[in-house]
């Protein structure tokens, strides 16, 4: 059930080269957070959730801090957020999430993206139900035996703890994120590799060695768009 998250996480990075591209998201998902609760990580849990998440990114804390001073002078600005379902090649699966001043906008950008690149949009529901709604954790410097030994002194449960490389990587139920990062941080855990919910897909598949730069031309296409945050999809491109 692994998902090779270092090795994902190394590649967006080394495809980010110009992290501003990231920054600029974080940054709009930070402001939006912060505005549609109170400014504070303490009190607000979506804004508390996207700032654990920035963190694993390094994003600065000059545009951290400037996102927040943004929400609090009460900019005008209203983004309504989005989901998009779809399919690419061979018939793999991929939800887009989005953040948008401009529904019409992004509606036709994220269904252009699709439809260059060898997908197609699916209605709403079409490919969600393969996928779960789940916290994942990545640890360096910890075993397994470890994690399970915090969690359960901390009565909590996981889905899912399993070495990846030099890591230990836990799947949860997405409501038990705080505590389990809780739990973690009161053992002494402060760092992590990932801190994020996610939609983690029920079953990978694997697509054709010719489908696959076609595929990886779709992803990018999607997460290049201005309005999109987040894509997932069910294929296992490998390491």
């Amino acid at each position: 059930m692994g998902r090779k998250w270092n090795n994902i996480k190394e590649k967006k990075a080394a495809k980010d080269a110009n992290t501003s591209r990231v920054y600029s998201k974080f940054a709009l998902e930070i402001y939006v957070a912060a505005k549609q609760g109170e400014p504070d990580p303490e009190s607000n849990m979506a804004l508390k959730f996207v700032l654990e998440r920035a963190k694993t990114y390094n994003v600065p804390k000059n545009i951290i801090d400037r996102a927040i001073d943004k929400a609090k002078g009460g900019g005008e600005e209203s983004y309504d957020e989005l989901r998009y379902e779809g399919f690419g090649p061979n018939g793999s699966m991929i939800i887009v999430d989005a953040l948008t001043n401009n529904v019409n906008r992004t509606a036709s950008e994220v269904r252009a993206a699709f439809g260059k690149n060898g997908g197609n949009m699916g209605v709403s529901g079409s490919v969600s139900y393969m996928f779960d709604n789940t916290a994942v954790f990545g640890i360096e410097g910890k075993t397994e035996d470890d994690i399970m030994e915090i969690l359960m002194e901390a009565d909590l449960d996981a889905r899912d703890i399993f070495e990846e490389e030099e890591s230990v990587i836990i799947y949860a139920e997405p409501d038990q994120f705080h505590a389990i990062q809780a739990a973690l941080k009161e053992a002494g855990i402060t760092e992590f590799t990932v801190a994020e919910l996610t939609m983690l897909a029920q079953n990978e598949v694997e697509i054709p060695e010719d489908s696959i730069a076609q595929f990886e031309k779709l992803i990018d296409a999607l997460e290049d768009l201005e309005d999109v945050q987040r894509v997932y999809h069910n294929v296992d491109l490998g390491e």
